[in-house]
């Protein structure tokens, strides 16, 4: 025994302890040589062995009930052994209670800017991202909000903001789109896309970031087109028809464009980036197949039950595809967008109207999470730019438009159809996101957030300008 614990080992009863303080004594012991020692029972003292009484005089007489818990400690102490405590999990202390309050007070703050932004008609994306820069680091109000808890929140609306992108059309419909609008689809592409690829390569992102920037600048927001369509009572009017046929191609591209982008990130040679990408056409191109034949699956009680087993099983789909995908490398959030693609008939029109509500609170956590993650002063660096950009974007987009509806005699149809496309959102950001871990990720946010903001205010004031002349 370690000669420090000899003693004490000695108490057992019909014991002989060697003490040792070194290996050469272990050796020289095996060799039958003795060290000088022996501790035995009879010739130690265990009360001699005990520390000295002390006034300070501590139990447990306060603690009420506990009583398991108490007799592990006083056994503890009885022998001066360690004790490891574990914390339960569902117990919360008082600095876990103001993170919640903290978290709380955050979202009924977001609740209440989505109620001021709607009464105004103005989008909430660009409210979440400026709610994100106010609260997050270098903010003006920084708050100890749980990362782990914004990140997962965050990850789960990307799921399922890609999710119901998937369920609101089908393979057959994004490729009939196509078919029927190729040339105003390929115009719309190069005008755009073009824009943020050279400005990647002037920055010296190179070609992964002329990739990322030229998808962040072509695609517009499908769901603040929506919600323009919705507060200006747009949808009787063909511009907005044709309008809404760009944003369907431009789905279309996401759905070949996506994957392929993160198999192009997360890869780390040439030969694990073609096999990447390999892969991310290869599954694209079955989901497409699969949809494009009309596979469905219909919402029937005797297969997938009422309508919550309905959402709990597409959500869970979704969700277990993610995870997979992340797992080797693919992105979880574009796996989703396929799982929902794959998706038809009556179960995708049910999915849609239950899983929407669930989105707004997860892609609202999903925005204020870039937000939080994108430093204010980083943004002076990169305000001209993304302003240029912005301009940029914004004549590309009436091109786009002008093109569409050249044919139309119906007033204010140009301005109409680009007020639509104009702005860029949700698919930007998640763009962004994707990219966020490459050396150009942190310029990439700042120049993202503040892109995102100028085309979402330039088309609101496009809106407001038609819409006073009477076209809604």
């Amino acid at each position: 025994m370690p000669e420090g614990n000899a003693a004490e080992a000695a108490l057992v009863e019909g014991l002989t302890v060697y003490p040792v303080s070194h290996l050469m004594q272990v050796y020289a012991m095996g060799q039958n040589i003795d060290n000088g020692t022996i501790y035995s029972a009879s010739g130690v003292d265990g009360l001699a062995l005990l520390p000295a009484e002390s006034d300070d005089h501590k139990d447990f007489s306060e603690v009420k009930g506990q009583m398991a818990a108490k007799r592990a400690l006083e056994i503890a102490a009885c022998g001066r052994h360690n004790v490891l405590m574990v914390e339960v999990a569902a117990s919360l202390t008082k600095s876990d209670g103001l993170l919640l309050g903290e978290i709380g007070s955050v979202l009924i703050g977001l609740g209440i800017a989505t109620l001021i932004a709607h009464k105004i008609r103005f989008s909430v994306v660009p409210v979440f991202l400026c709610a994100g820069l106010f609260f997050g680091k270098g903010g003006i109000v920084a708050l100890s909000l749980s990362d782990d808890f914004l990140s997962l929140g965050a990850q789960i609306g990307a799921i399922l903001l890609l999710l119901l992108l998937g369920l609101e059309y089908s393979a057959r419909e994004l490729t009939k789109s196509f078919n029927e609008r190729k040339s105003l689809g390929l115009i719309d592409i190069l005008i755009n896309f073009i824009p943020g690829l050279v400005a990647a390569l002037i920055f010296g992102w190179g070609w992964l970031g002329a990739l990322v920037l030229g998808g962040i600048t072509y695609v517009s927001s499908s769901g603040i087109a929506s919600q323009f369509i919705k507060d200006e009572r747009l949808q009787s009017f063909e511009s907005t028809k044709r309008a809404v046929s760009v944003l369907v191609i431009e789905d279309l591209f996401l759905a070949v464009y996506l994957p392929i982008l993160s198999g192009v990130i997360a890869s780390v040679a040439v030969l694990t980036g073609l096999i990447s990408v390999s892969i991310a056409m290869v599954v694209t191109a079955l989901a497409l197949l699969i949809g494009a034949r009309g596979v469905s699956v219909k919402h029937t009680p005797t297969f997938l039950g009422d309508s919550a087993t309905l959402l709990l099983t597409v959500f869970g789909a979704a969700m277990l595809a993610s995870g997979l995908a992340t797992y080797v490398g693919f992105s979880g959030a574009v796996a989703a967008f396929l799982v929902g693609l794959l998706l038809t008939g009556d179960v995708a029109i049910v999915a849609r109207i239950r899983l929407a509500p669930l989105r707004d609170l997860f892609s609202a956590i999903f925005f204020l999470f870039f937000g939080l993650q994108t430093d204010p002063a980083t943004i002076p660096a990169v305000l001209v730019p993304a302003l240029l950009l912005a301009i940029f974007g914004v004549a590309t987009k009436y091109i786009t438009a002008w093109w569409a509806t050249r044919d139309l005699t119906e007033p204010n149809a140009l301005k109409s159809a680009a007020s639509l496309l104009i702005p860029r959102g949700e698919f930007s950001i998640l763009i962004a996101g994707l990219a966020a871990n490459t050396t150009f990720g942190p310029k990439l946010q700042a120049l993202t957030i503040t892109y995102v903001i100028s085309t979402v205010l330039i088309s609101s004031v496009i809106v407001r300008t038609f819409a006073k002349n009477g076209l809604s």
